[in-house]
């Protein structure tokens, strides 16, 4: 399970390679890989980031099943042997995907990512600097970087195939998706956040914000899908250094962010592929982060 794994290359039907995650077609099932592969400002770097996608797939299912009763999810199991049974040929491969596989339900999902941010801050904050609005919606006046919004609000995004998402007003959502459907996707991510804040809290984390993906199911049904509530998906702050007014240090990549920063201040890397190398202590720093950040949520070590 502590082996770094940059591409999975499994012998099954590739559906989807992301940035992070290889979807395999399984019959019926789909099975959802998380690499250990690091992507930031959108390119993807050459070091695999030891225990990352065990992170992010044990994680996404500590919540799934914290919130099931929020909405449902598309997870049939995560069991390697239970995967197995369901699909024996995986047995040969099990080193390359145990642990960090969830074997899924397919869906049709929506075309639009669910975020719900609790703080302004990154895209947020520096739209309203500019124009008092989010996503086209006015915000109140006076607002400082990363205060928090009471309640939190329903930011909702496109899905990029490449470079950034693109934050999008609600009445878009409703266009794209009809109105109630718009409206579930809403309150069920609100949801999802409000319960998630709470949990997080419980350990010293703040919940910043966070996105999800919905799809729907064979009986017409709405899942909560992908990865849920990670470092990859969500910001999460330390409550003891928290202090509204300026920007916070995520609790995620950030090693890396201030390390491509540094190259890109001293003309050396040009945020273009391919990245720079990345230093050992760079990569042992962000893996010991991820790890953190299940423990500190959790209350268990993911590693024995």
């Amino acid at each position: 399970m502590t082996e770094p794994l940059r591409t999975v290359g499994l012998d099954l039907p590739l559906v989807k390679e992301g940035k992070v995650r290889e979807v395999y077609a399984l019959g019926d099932d789909l099975l959802l890989v998380a690499t250990d592969r690091l992507s930031a400002f959108d390119v993807v770097l050459d070091e695999p980031i030891p225990h990352k996608g065990i992170v992010l797939t044990q994680l996404s299912l500590w919540w799934f099943e914290r919130t099931s009763d929020i909405v449902a999810n598309h997870v049939i199991t995560a069991d390697p042997e239970a995967i197995i049974e369901r699909h024996p040929p995986l047995a040969e491969s099990r080193s390359r995907w145990e642990g960090r596989s969830i074997l899924c339900r397919k869906t049709d999902p929506f075309p639009i990512e669910c975020v719900v941010r609790g703080y302004i801050t990154g895209s947020a904050w520096k739209e309203y600097r500019v124009s008092g609005t989010l996503a086209g919606e006015p915000l109140p006046r006076g607002l400082v970087e990363a205060q928090r919004l009471e309640p939190p609000i329903f930011s909702p995004a496109t899905k990029a195939t490449e470079g950034h998402d693109e934050n999008i007003t609600f009445e878009r959502v409703r266009a794209t998706v009809g109105v109630a459907v718009a409206n579930t996707l809403r309150d069920m991510s609100i949801a999802l956040y409000q319960r998630a804040h709470d949990i997080a809290a419980e350990g010293g984390v703040i919940l910043a914000d966070t996105k999800y993906e919905f799809g729907v199911g064979s009986e017409g049904e709405i899942l909560l899908i992908d990865e849920v509530l990670t470092p990859d998906s969500s910001r999460f702050w330390l409550t003891d250094q928290y202090e509204p007014g300026h920007s916070q240090q995520s609790f995620d990549k950030q090693p890396v962010r201030d390390y491509l920063d540094l190259m890109v201040a001293k003309g050396e890397w040009d945020r273009m592929p391919p990245p720079p190398t990345m230093p050992p202590e760079v990569v042992d720093n962000t893996s010991k982060r991820y790890l953190k950040a299940y423990e500190l949520i959790t209350g268990e070590p993911l590693l024995q």
